[in-house]
């Protein structure tokens, strides 16, 4: 009977292990089929944070009420991006289309350069000439890429959307979430929330002041070293230093293959621009934002943008930072301070050295 008994647990155990193991299978999968949705809320969520950041600044310091106060932050934000797309557009449009005409005559006169070298000769004939694209051919296939990435229009649209409607009833959301929790964990869970959010709020404000920096140090000394396109360029090094590590070496590319065929010299000289602009930029906002913010290993943060953008693609790599960060925290106040810390009792210093 004892053993009829013990088997019939045994099988009951198994069967517990199996149905959950297969049940963690099946949320990792969906997980992972969802995953550009769950990222494009998160980005939604992150976009709230920034909207309810000005709308809180500007309700203490004018004394409106925080509704009025949201009203004023998205009408404004909404003038001023009007305002600096039609100021800028002209420009930026004209230097896009050179940049289009320049990129395949760069091409072609840096493989010019290129096969006039002994080894680049030999590195030539290593590949396939069908291999060798032309500058032409990169083109063509970026174009096609920007084509094809008119869906990331409709996903600006859900992030707008989902973070307006969340800024301007913050609580309602938030009570949904609570009742999620047991009552017992519900005041901890305000903690970890708001933790969170003054998280993704610092880092929000240093990498603000990031692109802010690295646009106009960009554009300014590109300008100075007479590189074409100088603003162009400077608003793509801006927008790319939201990605932390990857951004920056994808905003060099540009302006360097450009000028690289015609004076590598001076190649030199923008490799030495962006090399010097990240090291201020290093030194002097990362640290504000760490202050504010977890500090993440940089093997951790280039780990989480490969796993997250060969999962989810563009946004994937975009947020990955601070879903990073934001996890980090969540994981440090849960599991390190409620569980692996809460029995730990203070060590004391015992002298063995007599009186």
């Amino acid at each position: 009977m004892t053993r009829r008994q013990d088997l019939r647990r045994l099988g009951t155990r198994t069967a517990v292990v199996t149905a959950t193991a297969v049940a963690l299978i099946g949320i990792v999968g969906i997980a992972v089929i969802v995953m550009e949705v769950l990222l494009l809320v998160f980005a939604g969520l992150l976009f709230a944070v920034f909207l309810s950041a000005l709308a809180d600044a500007l309700a203490r310091v004018s004394g409106m009420s925080r509704g009025v106060a949201l009203a004023a932050v998205v009408l404004g934000g909404l003038a001023a991006t009007l305002g600096t797309v039609g100021l800028l557009w002209p420009s930026i449009s004209e230097q896009a289309d050179q940049l289009a005409k320049d990129l395949p005559a760069a091409f072609r006169e840096l493989r010019g350069w290129i096969d006039q070298r002994e080894w680049g000769r030999w590195l030539l004939g290593q590949a396939e000439p069908e291999q060798m694209p032309d500058g032409g051919t990169i083109v063509n296939h970026a174009a096609g890429v920007l084509m094809t990435s008119v869906s990331a229009v409709g996903a600006a649209v859900i992030i707008l959307f989902v973070g307006f409607y969340v800024a301007a009833q913050p609580a309602t959301y938030q009570a949904g979430l609570r009742r999620l929790v047991p009552v017992a964990g519900r005041p901890r869970f305000d903690e970890v929330l708001l933790e969170v959010v003054g998280v993704l709020r610092g880092w929000l404000i240093g990498t603000i002041l990031s692109m802010a920096l690295v646009g106009v140090l960009t554009t300014v000394g590109l300008w100075w070293l007479d590189v074409p396109l100088a603003l162009t360029f400077g608003l793509l090094a801006a927008a790319l230093t939201f990605i932390p590590n990857i951004g920056p070496v994808i905003a060099l590319l540009p302006p360097a293959l450009l000028v690289l065929a015609d004076d590598p010299a001076r190649a030199g000289y923008v490799v030495a621009l962006y090399l010097a602009i990240q090291t201020v930029e290093s030194y002097a906002v990362t640290p504000l934002i760490q202050k504010r913010t977890v500090s993440m290993p940089p093997a951790l943060t280039i780990t989480s943008q490969i796993v997250l953008g060969v999962l989810a693609g563009g946004i994937g790599l975009a947020v990955a930072t601070p879903l990073t960060a934001a996890v980090m925290t969540a994981i440090r106040m849960l599991y390190v301070e409620d569980l692996l810390e809460r029995d730990e009792t203070p060590v004391i210093a015992v002298s063995v050295t007599g009186p």
